[in-house]
């Protein structure tokens, strides 16, 4: 795959993700656990700003695997958000942990991307709720587009509940992952 194209994908990602980082860490601790929307019709629990941030970071992870059948998130995160029966999680994940599983996902797309051939960006990832299948790289642009959705709604948040202003990221911050 071209490498230009590659350092263009990255720096567009990488923004998407160093916003939503933004947004997390900006948080006031009082909101943490604050719903972004009115409950009413969701479920409690599923509009609060921490959760809201992990289903965020745990499509992200699932969505830069490819696949739900290889797919693993790292410790103490595990595959509940996955139960079609829309379980939380068994507690409330920490702001620490979520900023961990952030830069874990971070490093993941920057090594992913940089790594990408042409035969894996045509590979076909298929999901269980998805009834055809998508191009991996397809699958990069969409899951771009999911994380950025949720760091908009963090975002406003934080400005209606708290007047903290989000910073427009052009791209990727220059400090690249360990390779």
């Amino acid at each position: 795959m071209d490498e230009k194209l590659k350092d263009i994908l990255w720096n567009q990602f990488g923004a998407t993700i160093d916003m939503f980082g933004e947004a997390l860490n900006a948080c006031p601790a009082e909101l943490w656990s604050a719903p972004l929307w009115d409950n009413a019709g969701t479920p409690p629990g599923f509009s609060d700003f921490w959760y809201v941030a992990y289903h965020t970071l745990f499509f992200l992870d699932l969505y830069l695997t490819g696949s739900v059948e290889v797919f693993s998130p790292p410790d103490p995160f595990d595959l509940n958000e996955l139960d079609p029966s829309g379980q939380l999680p068994r507690r409330q994940y920490t702001r620490k942990e979520l900023q961990s599983y952030l830069e874990f996902c971070r490093e993941k797309c920057h090594k992913i991307i940089a790594s990408l051939t042409d035969e894996k960006a045509q590979r076909i990832s298929h999901f269980p709720w998805s009834k055809q299948g998508i191009s991996y790289v397809e699958l990069l642009l969409y899951n771009m587009r999911h994380v950025q959705e949720h760091g908009a709604q963090l975002n406003m948040f934080n400005g209606q509940q708290a007047d903290i202003s989000a910073r427009w990221v052009v791209k990727a911050r220059d400090e690249k992952p360990a390779a």
